[in-house]
């Protein structure tokens, strides 16, 4: 059984989740980071000396940073599926994953923050407002890659999917002008079919 160290509402997280529940897999999550601690503990550290989330134990196998962990758990368990066989294929998947975290992340980072988990006479408005306005160019560029596809591999689902599926939740649950995008919005609705997305991924933003 796979054990999986983290809270469900850190996004890298949920990638993880989601991904476990679209392969099926015995599972186990354990609270922590944030309010549940843990992190600071010798035990953990030896798990994942970052002290950050997520964590997973496969057996013997201790593995962090979340696109890591989710090629593992698509090329150990998902072979031909989540992961591509073809390595073309394998690649577009890939690449979008990275996208989200070097052109995504950086700008939604202090949106959600900002909006989220800062109050609001502390908040720094004019660094959301230019985050917002800078992040949609970014959007739009997926939304363009996605005229004519139902995923972004192509016709199926892959791993490719993961990281960037979790981040438009986020970005389109906060309270922020968002460009028209409507090849994202249709691959929204198709990953709002998937019941571990649901599960996982469409939470409240805390």
């Amino acid at each position: 059984m796979i054990r999986v160290w983290g809270r469900p509402n850190s996004i890298n997280v949920q990638k993880v989740m989601w991904t476990i529940a679209e392969l099926e897999l015995p599972h186990e999550r354990i609270d922590a980071g944030g309010a549940f601690g843990r992190l600071d503990t010798p035990e953990y550290a030896k798990l994942n000396p970052n002290r950050k989330i997520p964590v997973i134990e496969d057996g013997g196998v201790v593995i962090w940073e979340s696109n890591a962990i989710l090629r593992y758990l698509a090329a150990r368990y998902g072979s031909g599926g989540l992961w591509p066989e073809d390595p073309t294929a394998r690649a577009e998947a890939d690449r979008w994953m990275d996208w989200q975290l070097t052109e995504l992340a950086p700008l939604l980072h202090p949106i959600f923050w900002g909006l989220v988990r800062t109050p609001p006479e502390r908040r720094d408005g004019e660094a959301i407002t230019r985050a917002a306005a800078a992040i949609g160019p970014v959007w739009s560029i997926l939304d363009a890659h996605l005229a004519g596809r139902s995923f972004v591999g192509g016709a199926r689902l892959t791993m490719g999917d993961v990281p960037v599926g979790c981040a438009y939740w986020r970005y389109r649950s906060l309270d922020i002008a968002r460009p028209s995008s409507p090849h994202l919005e249709a691959w929204f609705e198709r990953l709002a079919e998937r019941p571990g997305y649901r599960r996982h991924v469409m939470l409240p933003l805390s």
